[in-house]
């Protein structure tokens, strides 16, 4: 994966006070993560501030990222679709609910599935952690035993070079360490958001007391 350009830093801080004190009544920078931190297995939690509809109140695991681009998946949008009637062969490896989850509004006619195991297995490619992208050409019952579970998405979120990155700078996005209950978590799609932004220390758990929706708050 080839190395990916620095961008603009939006967690760069005004210069100290000439006592490498903070200046009275500045208070410290939330800070979000910069280009830098965003990897396979992170996660792009959308900010208040962010209302495309596509994204606004979303967790994008990401499962690919390098020069070329960034691609993710929603984590927390379910559709009514169920995987039972689409793909049946997968289905009783599939967490509840048991449906497709919109992975984002690139390619929605294409499927993603990620899964949770603890090692390695045929049609398996690793993403992060514990967490990998499955080949849905696979035998399924090859992994039977294997996986802890996995959920199949419809399309995914697409980032061309420098896109991310300036959404970042911008705010849009607070980029933050993943987990691989995340990947299947059965929270509602308002929980998970909060979820992943309460376990935050310092000035980003500030975070945790807002809402998806930039009018709540």
């Amino acid at each position: 994966m080839n190395a990916v350009p620095p961008s603009p830093d939006p967690d760069r801080r005004p210069t100290a006070s000439p006592a490498g004190r903070r200046p009275r009544g500045e208070l410290p920078r939330l800070t979000l993560g910069g280009l830098d931190d965003v990897r396979p297995g992170c996660l792009l939690v959308a900010m208040p501030m962010l209302v495309d509809p596509n994204f606004a109140g979303t967790v994008v695991y990401v499962v690919d990222h390098s020069a070329t681009g960034t691609v993710g998946v929603v984590l927390n949008r379910p559709s009514e679709v169920r995987i039972a009637d689409v793909l049946p062969v997968w289905a009783d490896l599939a967490v509840d609910p048991g449906v497709f989850h919109v992975g984002g509004p690139c390619e929605s006619e294409t499927a993603l599935c990620l899964a949770v195991t603890s090692g390695g297995a045929p049609g398996l490619q690793l993403v992060g952690d514990d967490v990998h992208l499955v080949d849905l050409d696979h035998d399924p019952d090859e992994l039977r035993g294997a996986v802890h579970g996995l959920r199949v998405f419809a399309g995914y979120a697409g980032w061309s070079p420098g896109q991310l990155g300036g959404e970042l700078v911008e705010g849009a996005w607070a980029c933050v360490p993943g987990r691989a209950d995340d990947v299947l978590a059965q929270d509602g799609e308002a929980q998970l958001w909060q979820r992943v932004l309460r376990r935050q220390t310092g000035a980003r758990g500030v975070l945790s007391t807002a809402t998806p929706d930039p009018t709540q708050n």
